[in-house]
């Protein structure tokens, strides 16, 4: 049997086309869902950072106002480093057993970060930014010295 010419097709060069065509298709995707990755992850570690070396600094400080000012300057220096958003940045102090002066001789201190990720390429049209952004959040345990302020 012998197949006319109206039945026959020419596909010469369409398969690089159709490569280029799914492959843009899919890669876009797929890059901007590892630069989003990417940015959750630095600001989750930002936070766990904050939050361990928060608790540190406090813990270690000789006194009430020392613990305040080296607290401060920690956060700040890793609110930069991190690339945080300081107004997104939201830091709690807690100190277990319930019920004593925070911080305090011998308690354990828990410093909570919580942070706000802004994914990339979103842009603040109608409040698209804050509504597509991630809570990420972080806690950190330090136990204080029994000596804690005493001079």
């Amino acid at each position: 049997m012998h197949r006319s010419r109206a039945w026959a097709t020419n596909d010469d060069g369409s398969a690089a086309l159709e490569f280029i065509t799914v492959g843009v298709i899919l890669l876009v995707p797929l890059v901007y869902l590892v630069i989003a990755l990417g940015a959750i992850q630095e600001q989750t570690l930002g936070a766990e950072a904050a939050a361990r070396h928060t608790a540190r600094a406090i813990a270690m400080a000789p006194d009430a106002a020392a613990a305040t000012a080296d607290g401060d300057a920690v956060l700040a220096g890793i609110i930069e480093e991190y690339g945080l958003d300081p107004a997104a940045v939201d830091v709690s102090l807690t100190c277990s057993p319930a019920g004593v002066d925070c911080p305090s001789a011998g308690a354990t201190l828990i410093v909570t970060v919580s942070a706000r990720v802004h994914l990339p390429l979103v842009p603040s049209v109608f409040g698209l930014d804050r509504a597509t952004s991630i809570a990420v959040r972080a806690e950190a345990a330090q136990k204080v010295s029994r000596l804690w302020g005493v001079e």
